[in-house]
């Protein structure tokens, strides 16, 4: 288990260094709101987490099956509303370059339903995952 302290700099601006490796992310409010926008905004990383995990996860079953995906891409398109500001919707289009049977892209498609990130966010946000050949 790790610990992520997040810091607040001011200016709508946070930062967190990884404490295994030293990664640092910087984090900006959007323009919109008043922030700088010259990095991603939390609910951008939120997006970017969700497509790099059901990615990774599709990776990890593909390669129990033999199969590699690498070239493959995570289109995350997120929604946001107002009162209260929050993301209400958010659609994963998946390309996986290649042909593959009916039994194979079932199991992508079944660990890409089975993101952890994807599970954790399964309260009043849908999240739809589109498979796109």
């Amino acid at each position: 288990m790790a610990d992520f302290v997040v810091h607040y700099e001011g200016g709508l601006r946070c930062h967190v260094t990884h404490p295994g490796n030293g990664a640092v992310l910087v984090m900006d409010a959007s323009q919109e709101l008043g922030g700088r926008g010259e990095h991603f905004s939390p609910s951008d990383l939120l997006s970017v987490s969700l497509g790099g995990c059901v990615l990774s996860i599709m990776a990890m079953a593909g390669r129990v099956a033999g199969l590699e995906l690498a070239g493959a891409t995570a289109t995350v398109t997120k929604e946001m509303g107002n009162a209260p500001r929050r993301v209400t919707t958010m659609a994963v289009t998946v390309r996986v370059p290649g042909r593959y049977d009916r039994s194979q892209r079932k199991r992508l498609e079944a660990a890409a339903a089975a993101c952890p990130v994807h599970a954790v966010l399964g309260i009043d946000a849908p999240i739809l995952i589109v498979w796109e050949e």
